[in-house]
């Protein structure tokens, strides 16, 4: 099969390396994976796979040149004839959604969060198919849009197992990110992701205030890079950590690359955020490194912790709650990396999107 995937840009992200790697799972499976996007740090990566990146701005959502946009595209469509349209994000989604109405060519779509509710998000419920990443998506988007049973096929963004594997781990890394924070003989709790308040790490800085006093030698570590725009936001952290005495107990490790390495030195990882989470992707990430999670408990999560199995949930904004089961979670042992392989691999995510596919081609 020609399958061309669309989305606005190829930097940094859930989608965008979900993207990716399906694009070289194609490939593997002898498939022609083509990309449309406005370009980023990541056409590299796709081309390095085999596939194709072919650049147009899928980006802009300025309507003024919407019309100009979808004339090009639909003559991209004509050359490239594929025989499915993948759209991941609602700007590509609607120019391929008009310009594709002459074509017919086979329409998936993706929705890989919440969206605000209107008709510019309804979009993506148009698709033939419609890929949605977890349990509480489909949800959404059958109450807000009525979207038919028959047309939804829930697969969660797959976790690349051969990356997060415990076996796999570069050990001397992390020898040398222990040394770096002192963490030796420490309990690590960690949050990973960008700096922004949707990640609430007030609440999870407040969490390890209190946990302090009846965890020994407890660290935290917030891993994670810090835009331009949040810069008062981070310095907000970094007063608050100030004022509760925490400067030698909570770590900013910035933005790293090898986050299995680090969930695997953790004790347990927080996901905090005040708003649900499509998926969860780090969840499942710290899971299979056999890492207890503790999470807000709405959004996509909800699919992947097991409570008192491999980690627990909490209330949004509840500190006290927090600590308590960041105290329970440090306890747990469970077979992580079996759990995530049975339900959140790559290899299952990519086995269930050409189900789809096969199904429209």
């Amino acid at each position: 099969m020609k399958i061309v995937q669309m989305l606005p840009e190829l930097n940094e992200g859930g989608v965008e390396r979900g993207t990716v790697e399906l694009s070289r799972e194609l490939v593997k499976r002898g498939h022609e994976s083509i990309v449309i996007s406005a370009g980023g740090t990541l056409v590299e990566q796709i081309e390095k796979d085999g596939g194709r990146h072919l650049t147009l701005d899928l980006c802009t959502k300025n309507p003024l040149s919407a019309y100009s946009r979808m004339r090009q595209l639909r003559a991209l469509i004509k050359e490239i004839e594929p025989d499915l349209i993948h759209a991941r994000s609602r700007v590509p989604a609607w120019l391929a959604y008009i310009a594709n109405r002459q074509l017919g060519i086979p329409f998936v779509t993706t929705v890989h969060g919440f969206n605000s509710v209107s008709p510019y998000s309804k979009v993506m419920t148009k698709g033939d198919r419609v890929i949605c990443v977890s349990g509480a998506i489909k949800r959404y988007i059958q109450k807000h849009y009525h979207t038919p049973e028959e047309k939804i096929s829930v697969i969660p963004r797959g976790i690349d197992l051969e990356k997060f594997n415990p076996e796999h781990a570069d050990h001397d890394f992390m020898g040398t990110f222990i040394e770096k924070y002192d963490l030796k003989d420490k309990t690590i709790v960690t949050s990973v992701g960008r700096i922004t308040q949707l990640k609430d790490l007030e609440t999870f800085i407040g969490a390890v205030s209190i946990a302090k006093d009846t965890i020994p030698n407890l660290t935290a570590l917030i891993v994670g890079g810090v835009r331009e725009d949040k810069q008062d936001y981070f310095a907000s952290l970094q007063a608050l950590i100030r004022e509760l005495g925490l400067d030698d107990v909570v770590h900013f490790a910035g933005s790293q690359s090898k986050v299995a390495e680090i969930y695997a030195l953790s004790d347990v990882v927080v996901s905090s955020s005040k708003k649900p989470e499509s998926f969860g992707r780090s969840v499942a990430e710290a899971i299979a490194m056999n890492t207890p999670v503790v999470a807000t408990g709405h959004g996509g999560v909800l699919d992947i912790i097991q409570e008192g199995v491999n980690g627990y949930f909490y209330e949004p904004g509840d500190a006290k709650t927090l600590s308590q089961k960041i105290t329970e979670a440090k306890t747990l042992q469970f077979d992580g990396y079996g759990y995530v392989s049975e339900y959140f691999s790559l290899e299952q995510m990519v086995e269930n999107t050409l189900e789809v596919y096969y199904a429209l081609h």
